[in-house]
């Protein structure tokens, strides 16, 4: 029972506030990525719902820092024994700093069922005796990461929410040489997973799941209740500036992001160097990666030094004061599954120009920006290539492309909003009538 969401539950708030327990392994306010997703839409639900937060104890200072009260408003969870041996195991071999994601998840599947069985000794009784309404699991993020608990909370009658679940998304075809430099084997182990799990027992035994992506609604068995919430979102406090887009010449386009292969930087410097080399084009390349050296190396073996600045790594609250300067967010990811940095070139006004594959493309349409076709690599060179020298002849268009993202932004992508689709969905789910699972 597939769904696109609903307009409406964008806005109306269910009648009565829901008991919430969220679980979320990795929520932090300080750090980016899957934790400040975990912690972003926990207290975007608190806004909502009557949450209570559980994460695991490395996130416990920063909850403290944000505000929250140990006990009154989360629980964190000491798994470290665990966690810790594996968390050096990924550091040593460089994983997730220098590629190899799809074995840094399947090291992390190993500590998190420890989580849950935590979770449960400390919450099943209140669970069993109906103090929550909902248990929510939004951390983690990956949908190859069972959750035990699902089947419990099944058992006790109390609805499991799942997700939103992005990732498991293929590498495209025909970029071996990006594959082979980001160290990853996303194939192998992907159908490992699917050989070993099945369909993970968290799907089976959830009310609803929700999607980041149409891939990964796609994947789910057509009885399972479902709908497509990008995990990603903004909370508008965090951007306060806004990109000038006077709709003339020379363009400025930015990358923010990590320096590593699959996100295609060096599709993008082939495509723009003609532009870069005339003054067209300058490009701010903002973040640092495993492929810095060899992009600096291609930056001058082009001949555009010029027209490229690499700016290294930027703190998060910095980043827009470099990004306001341009007028396109340059983000050619390969195999990008949620796009949250998309997400944020928006909403500083940037008009985007993705590749039409995976997360980046669910969030980008033709109103508010552009998707190059997935294909080549030469290509996607030239798919570039078209819509940058299109820009750079007639940047007229860019003012209301500009305008179109921010709209986007403040209606669908503040956490704000996610919220009260989410809060809407719990309210459905609790006037659903499911048959009871048999012991």
């Amino acid at each position: 029972m597939q769904s696109e969401l609903d307009p409406d539950l964008e806005t109306d708030f269910p009648e009565t506030r829901k008991r919430v327990l969220v679980l979320a392994e990795v929520a932090n306010p300080e750090w980016v990525s899957v934790p400040l997703i975990g912690w972003s839409l926990s207290q975007a639900l608190a806004q909502v719902a009557d949450v209570h937060l559980v994460t695991q104890i490395r996130n416990r200072d920063a909850c403290i820092r944000a505000g929250l009260v140990e006990g009154k408003d989360f629980t964190a969870i000491d798994t470290e024994a665990m966690a810790r041996p594996i968390w050096k195991i990924a550091d040593k071999l460089g994983l997730g700093k220098k590629g190899g994601w799809s074995l840094l998840i399947a090291l992390q599947a190993l500590s998190y069922p420890l989580f849950e069985r935590k979770v449960w000794r400390k919450f099943g009784k209140e669970i069993k005796r109906g103090q929550f309404d909902i248990v929510h699991r939004i951390t983690p993020v990956s949908p190859t990461i069972d959750s035990p608990i699902a089947r419990k909370c099944r058992q006790a009658g109390a609805p499991f929410i799942l997700g939103p679940i992005n990732g498991a998304l293929a590498w495209p075809k025909g970029f071996p040489d990006h594959q082979r430099r980001e160290r990853d084997r996303a194939k192998a182990l992907r159908g490992i997973a699917r050989w070993v799990q099945g369909t993970p027992s968290m799907v089976t035994n959830a009310a609803f799941v929700l999607c980041g992506a149409r891939s990964v609604q796609a994947e789910l068995p057509d009885d399972i209740r479902s709908i497509i919430i990008p995990e990603n979102g903004i909370e508008p406090d965090r951007f306060t500036r806004r990109a000038v887009q006077p709709g003339t010449l020379p363009l400025r386009g930015c990358f923010i992001g990590r320096l590593s292969a699959i996100k295609g930087i060096d599709l993008l410097l082939k495509a723009a160097a003609p532009l870069l080399r005339d003054g067209r084009l300058h490009l701010d390349i903002l973040g640092d990666g495993p492929e810095r050296d060899f992009l600096e190396a291609l930056t001058n073996e082009l001949g555009i030094g010029d027209g490229v600045t690499f700016h290294g790594w930027i703190a998060h609250e910095q980043v827009q004061d470099i990004a306001v300067k341009s007028h396109l967010l340059t983000f050619p990811s390969l195999r990008d599954f949620g796009g949250g940095a998309v997400l944020e070139g928006m909403a500083l006004g940037l008009v985007p120009i993705v590749l039409d594959y995976g997360g980046p493309a669910e969030l980008v349409d033709d109103t508010i920006g552009f998707r190059i076709p997935m294909g080549t690599q030469d290509q996607v060179i030239d798919g570039l290539n078209s819509v940058l020298t299109a820009l750079a002849d007639d940047p007229s268009d860019l003012p209301r492309l500009s305008e179109n993202a921010l709209e986007k932004i403040r209606t669908t992508f503040l956490w704000s909003a996610k919220a009260k689709q989410i809060a809407a969905i719990y309210d459905t789910v609790l006037n659903y009538d499911e048959e009871p699972l048999d012991d």
